[in-house]
């Protein structure tokens, strides 16, 4: 009897091929959707797929891309490359639209011919790594709209961090529709430390993903396996002898019914390895040493790599090779390269070299590869060296190949990878005697490369503690300005990760480059500090800026860059125009020199200035300028992270909330690292509230965590205290709303900055009328006493804090001068409630009738519901005037209403109107149904807020 190589039937899948499917179905119907399919290794993840792929036929594109094992540090976005293959192999060239020289960062090929140089890496740049997201999740979208689209990663286990990064874009930021993202991950290999472990955690929390985790088989399971293997029902002895040692995995139950005996599989190896090794036993010798050399370069390689490595004559590796491959340990596809069938099998044969056999088989495939590096997939060769060398024991060659590897990585934007290799390099720098010649760089200038690439990739954590080591070697004495660069950067990310201020450092890099003599990089450097310590100490940074536009003056040295920092230092000091036209001195200037880093910059303030000026189109537009540019030159995560949410607050401002929520996307999806990714969340947390958004509660949430940093400057805290107010506001929680006023108005620095104080001062001001706290709304009136009132906007929310909090008709005036139709839209209803109050019927239905409008074309949900509430409990129909209480309840109700309103209990009303307590109860809960409110306590509060006890 003869024994199948791998089963022909799927056993024990039934219920998670119907959840596949029932996912296939929700992208068809055009859901983005994504199914993170987990299980241990042989468990049969792929095993299921390929028959959920075969499932499918005609009805949808399938494509399978598969992760490397060459670890984090490993090839950047490596199963995309093989994905984007296939596809250019069916669609040709055109798919891409024209982006060839784009997608060039995923398909090194299709910007050089094979084996070509790659080019030298340049300066990390990073907005055009968020531009080749953008192009892949627009190709899927092409390929989706045609026919849904499947899209297989295998192995996420060893997915490297820029492949991560690009599923979490598609997955969170892109949605794209008609496509069904499916990631499948070895759960045994999800050690507590694994980058994959909180990467899932966070895919969790994203809308439209599924986990399905595959369990081994029962052992009915087991038998059915066997019987399909075998083409016979087994013994139960052999069911109960495999399914003991396989514990129902189906690959091991494969592997020993293809070890052991054909009809009873008896003769059973007693450990996993020597199951996985068993078939591979089995071969010739020549076939086993090839499969040993094969097992050295990765789970897939090309024929000719093979041959270069092995040596062996074309006769010899053309035998051993079929051998292998019948014995189902290789499988050959149509390109000639060879994948091993399951990755546990090479790594069962890899672990069995012998150290000597190890090192030299790693070593003849790097040396073949840097020989011939058309022999590996285009933009391979760099990584797949370094990892071979390393691999080898070599240590030099391995730390030379390792920096080559990292400015390959850098040239891709893999900026996490290139911080990994670098790392590496930095590793093996004590094992090299002669490292700094070999790299033509001393160990600091090592550890500043490194700790420039994980600034770039986000990783401030790792780069504040790249300065500390970089600190202790440096000589202050011998290089100040070495030092000071270093304690510039050290404080930065102090007060990027909100640690402190940073301050310290920043004082101590400007002693040291005080005694520095006069030059661009002193003067550059200078800039930066002042630039810096304008939000912690104003008086230090305006004597530093004027100390550095003197001397670059005097040197006659450009000053484009250094001007900006004194244009924001005017704004500080109350010129009355905050400082723009100073500013748009320095853009001009910035333009014509071509310093676009400067223009950025002078954008990013030109936007801020206009929009506390009030004048938020001509915001809107400065800042998109600013996003164009910064694109350009590759800083939009960092310094364009901040355009892109002054835009946002723009055009929030303006009423255009749609366009403002896809601006906050647009940021979310360059996910700006520390706090400079707070100003966009926050503005988005607000607007989801605003909206009745689904997950306005999560996106809250995130951003008041930021709360709980040690540090946080005045310019991110206030907002955040406005948020929280809101937030509580909303939900009518007057505790918490009395709480957060509380926090806010001890905060001393609600007082310094207007723009940032009025929002919340007024905000606070509601909460104290809503709880009836006079002791709040007397603090609140206290200290904006000390506070400016200068623009439009400041002057509205001034109104309404002199009104206690509430909506008259000055604060209605402030907001339509103010020009933000939101804010317009909410005192409106606040001033429909108080005319309802005062008995003002003829003013109440206009003010309902122009909120909701309003709200409706915000899309701002709350204010609309809120509206039509309140038009319901006011007795108005439609858009039309009305008299409060007039449709809404009825005579009989208006006289229990009164009665529950003086605090009578049901019996008592009964007594008073001559009715039973039964029928009394009933009025009243029809009364608290009508209403909108919860208790009989809230319908009478209502009543006289509303006066819907007068007569008609």
């Amino acid at each position: 009897m003869s024994v199948r190589p791998t089963s022909t039937i799927l056993v024990g899948r039934q219920r998670e091929m119907a959840r596949l499917r029932a996912a296939a179905g929700r992208a068809r119907a055009g859901e983005p959707v994504t199914v993170l399919v987990g299980g241990e290794a042989g468990v049969g993840k792929t095993r299921l797929l390929e028959e959920f792929g075969r499932s499918l036929g005609d009805d949808a594109r399938l494509l399978v891309g598969q992760c490397l094992e060459l670890g984090e540090a490993g090839l950047p976005f490596a199963p995309f490359a093989a994905v984007l293959r296939t596809v250019l192999r069916r669609d040709g060239p055109g798919v891409l639209d024209g982006y060839d020289a784009e997608f060039a960062r995923l398909l090194p090929e299709l910007a050089r011919p094979a084996g070509a140089a790659a080019p030298a890496a340049g300066p990390p740049s990073d907005a055009p790594r968020g531009y080749l997201f953008e192009l892949v999740a627009q190709l899927f979208g092409r390929l989706a709209a045609a026919q849904p689209l499947i899209l297989v990663i295998e192995d996420l286990h060893w997915a490297d961090r820029s492949t991560r990064d690009l599923i979490a874009f598609l997955v969170r930021a892109a949605r794209t529709g008609r496509l069904l993202l499916v990631c499948t991950y070895r759960t045994d290999e999800l050690h507590r430390g694994h980058p994959l472990r909180p990467f899932l955690a966070e895919l969790d929390r994203a809308r439209g993903v599924e986990r399905i985790e595959l369990s081994r088989l029962e052992r009915d399971g087991t038998g059915a396996v066997l019987a399909g293997l075998l083409g016979a029902e087994p013994a139960a002895r052999a069911v109960d002898d495999i399914h003991d040692r396989t514990q129902g995995n189906p690959l091991f139950i494969e592997e020993l019914a293809a070890a052991g005996s054909p009809i009873g599989c008896a003769a059973l190896p007693e450990t996993l390895r020597d199951l996985l090794l068993a078939r591979v036993d089995r071969l010739s010798e020549p076939a086993q040493r090839v499969l040993r050399i094969a097992a050295a370069g990765g789970n897939r390689l090309a024929h000719q790599l093979l041959a270069e490595v092995a040596g062996l004559p074309e006769a010899e590796l053309d035998d051993a090779l079929p051998a292998a491959v019948a014995a189902q340990l290789l499988v050959a596809d149509p390109d000639g390269d060879y994948e091993f069938r399951h990755a546990l099998v090479r790594e069962a044969v890899h672990d069995e070299l012998l150290p000597g056999e190890h090192a030299r088989l790693h070593a003849r495939f790097a040396a073949a590869i840097e020989a011939h590096p058309h022999l590996v997939a285009a933009g391979r060769a760099p990584a797949e060296i370094a990892h071979h060398w390393y691999a080898a024991h070599d240590h030099p060659r391995a730390l030379v190949t390792a920096r080559v590897a990292a400015c390959a990585a850098a040239d891709r934007y893999a900026y996490a990878e290139q911080t990994r290799l670098l790392e590496r390099v930095l590793e093996l720098w004590e094992l090299v005697p002669d490292a700094a010649d070999r790299l033509g760089m001393d160990h600091l200038a090592l550890l500043e490369e490194t700790l420039g690439a994980a600034t770039t990739a986000g990783d401030y954590q790792r780069a504040l503690t790249l300065t500390r080591a970089a600190l202790a070697e440096v000589d202050t004495g011998e290089q100040p300005l070495r030092a000071a660069r270093l304690l510039d950067r050290r404080g930065r990310m102090l007060a990027m990760l909100g640690k402190s201020d940073g301050a310290t450092e920043l004082r101590e890099a400007y002693r040291l480059v005080s005694g520095v003599s006069d030059g661009p990089d002193r003067l550059r450097l200078l800039a930066d500090l002042a630039d810096h310590l304008a939000r912690i100490d104003h008086a230090d940074a305006a004597r530093i800026a004027a100390e550095v536009v003197t001397a670059a003056q005097a040197a006659d040295t450009d000053a484009a860059l250094l001007l900006v920092q004194l244009a924001v230092l005017k704004r500080r000091e109350g010129a009355a125009d905050l400082g723009l036209a100073e500013l748009r001195r320095c853009e001009a200037l910035a333009r014509t020199a071509g310093e676009t880093p400067a223009l950025v910059s002078a954008l990013v303030h030109i936007s801020d200035v206009l929009f506390e000026l009030g004048r938020y189109d001509e915001s809107a537009q400065a800042a998109a300028d600013g996003v164009s540019e910064a694109r350009r030159v590759g800083i939009s995560r960092s310094t364009g992270a901040y355009l892109l949410s002054n835009r946002a607050e723009a055009l929030l401002a303006l009423g255009r909330w749609t366009e403002a929520d896809q601006v906050c996307a647009e940021a979310a999806r360059l996910d700006p690292p520390g706090v400079s990714g707070l100003h966009w969340l926050q503005l988005r947390a607000a607007l989801r509230l605003a909206q009745g958004h689904p997950r306005a509660d999560e996106t809250v949430a995130r951003a008041l965590s930021f709360l709980t940093k040690p540090y946080l400057h005045p310019h991110n805290r206030l907002p955040l205290y406005l948020l929280r107010l809101e937030t509580a506001l909303a939900a009518d929680d007057r505790v918490e709303a009395l709480r957060a006023a509380q926090a806010c108005l001890t905060d001393p620095a609600i007082v310094d900055y207007p723009r940032y104080s009025w929002p919340v001062l007024a905000a606070a001001a509601r909460a104290a009328r809503h709880v009836g706290d006079e002791a709040v709304a007397g603090e609140v009136a206290a200290l904006a006493g000390g506070v400016a009132a200068r623009f439009p906007a400041e002057r509205a929310y001034a109104a309404e804090v002199v009104a206690c909090g509430a909506s008259g008709a000055e604060t209605l005036v402030a907001w339509r001068t103010a020009g933000q139709p939101g804010e317009l839209a909410r005192v409106l209803l606040g001033y429909a409630e108080a005319a309802a109050g005062a008995g003002k019927r003829d003013e109440v239905g206009a003010a309902v009738s122009e909120a909701a409008g309003l709200a409706d074309g915000l899309g701002a949900v709350r204010l609309a519901e809120r509206a039509a509430t309140l038009a319901r409990r006011v007795g108005l129909r439609g858009a039309g005037n009305g008299r409060p209480g007039a449709d809404l309840l009825t005579e009989r109700e208006r006289e229990v209403l009164r009665l529950v309103a003086a605090g009578h209990s049901n019996s008592r009303i009964a007594e008073q109107l001559f009715i039973s307590p039964k029928t009394a109860s009933v009025h009243v809960s029809r009364i608290i149904a009508k209403l909108d409110v919860t208790n009989r306590v809230e319908a009478a509060a209502l009543a006289h807020r509303l006066n819907l006890l007068t007569d008609p």
